[in-house]
C-alpha cells in the first residue's frame, strides 16, 4: 500500500522526500504522468533564455519580441514576416535539438511500467525522447503540424519539410510569398495549436483523449501514482485540477508534484501528497541512478 503521510515540502528533508518517491515508483501498478512547460523549460527549452536571444536577434531589434509565446500573437504587416517568424519559431521549438536528455531519463525512470502521459506541451518531446505515441496525449497540439486555418477539415499535415525549406529563404525577417504554406488544396493554413475555436482536434486527438480516459478509469482503483512536472496556473483544469482530484477521490493514489513556483494544494481532502521545488534534473537522475 501507498504511505498515506501526506509528505510537504515545508515539513521534510529533501533526501526524505526523495526515498519516498523511489518507494512510491517501486510500488505503483500505474503512472500517470503530467507535463507542463515547467517541464521542457527545466529540459533546456528557454523560450526568453540565451538560446532564444541569439537565435532571434533580428526579430528582437526589428519588432521588440521579448519571448518565444508572445512572438506567436505578434500582429505582423505581411504573411511572408509572419511565416518567416514561424519557420523559425517551430524549428526553435521542434526540431533544433531532438530529444532532450531530460526526457529521456524520465522514460527511464518509468520504462517497463504501465504508464500514460497527458501533456500541454507542444513540442513532441515525449514521442521524440521514446515513449509510447499511443500512450501520450498532447492535448494542446504540436509544432510539428500545420492545419487549415478555419479548422476546416479536420486534418493536420506535417511541418517539417516546408521548415527545412524556409529556414535558408528567410532574408530580413520574410520569406518569399510563394514559400508561405496552404493546405495540399491551396488554402490557408495555421498552426495547430489551441488559441481559438479554430483548434483541430483530429481522429488522432480523440482516439488520445478516449485512450487516456480508459487508463484513469482502469487505474483509479488500483496503486496510481501521478507524476506531475512545471504544471501552473496557466491552463490548470487540464492536468493540475484533475490530478488533485484523483488525489482526493481514488482510494489509493498519490500526487508527486515537481514545482519550483507552485507546489501549493488547490483541493482538500488530499492525504497523499509529495511536493519538491528542487531541481527536477536532480531527482530523475537520483531515481535513475
Amino acid at each position: 500500500m501507498f504511505s498515506s503521510t501526506k509528505t510537504a515540502t515545508s515539513t521534510s528533508g529533501f533526501s526524505e522526500r526523495l526515498a519516498d518517491l523511489q518507494r512510491l515508483i517501486a510500488d505503483a501498478d500505474y503512472v500517470l504522468i503530467g507535463a507542463g512547460a515547467g517541464l521542457t523549460t527545466a529540459a533546456g527549452i528557454d523560450y526568453a533564455g540565451e538560446d532564444f536571444r541569439r537565435e532571434f536577434r533580428e526579430w528582437i531589434d526589428r519588432y521588440g519580441i521579448t519571448d518565444l509565446y508572445s512572438a506567436g500573437f505578434y500582429p505582423f504587416k505581411t504573411d511572408e514576416e509572419r511565416w518567416a517568424m514561424w519557420a523559425k519559431h517551430i524549428w526553435f521549438s521542434r526540431y533544433r535539438t531532438g530529444a532532450l536528455p531530460l526526457y529521456k531519463n524520465l522514460l527511464k525512470m518509468v520504462d517497463g511500467m504501465d504508464y500514460f502521459v497527458i501533456t500541454t506541451n507542444v513540442d513532441g518531446q515525449f514521442e521524440m525522447a521514446g515513449f509510447d505515441a499511443e500512450r501520450i496525449f498532447a492535448t494542446q497540439g504540436d509544432y510539428c503540424y500545420f492545419q487549415p486555418a478555419s479548422g476546416s477539415p479536420n486534418e493536420l499535415y506535417h511541418n517539417q519539410e516546408w521548415v527545412e525549406h524556409a529556414l535558408p529563404a528567410i532574408r530580413d525577417c520574410r520569406i518569399p510569398t510563394e514559400m508561405i504554406p496552404h493546405t495540399p488544396d491551396g488554402q490557408p493554413v495555421s498552426m495547430n495549436l489551441r488559441c481559438d475555436d479554430t483548434f483541430v482536434e483530429d481522429s488522432h486527438w480523440h482516439q488520445q483523449a478516449q485512450r487516456y480516459s480508459d487508463f484513469v478509469r482502469t487505474a483509479s482503483d488500483r496503486r496510481l501514482l501521478l507524476l506531475e512536472f512545471g504544471v501552473g496556473f496557466n491552463t490548470p483544469v487540464i492536468i493540475r485540477f484533475p490530478f488533485e482530484q484523483m488525489a482526493a477521490q481514488f482510494p489509493d493514489t498519490t500526487l508527486v508534484r515537481f514545482n519550483r513556483d507552485y507546489p501549493q494544494l488547490s483541493t482538500q481532502g488530499i492525504s497523499r501528497y509529495v511536493a519538491f521545488t528542487e531541481g527536477v534534473e536532480q531527482i530523475i537522475q537520483e531515481c535513475t541512478a
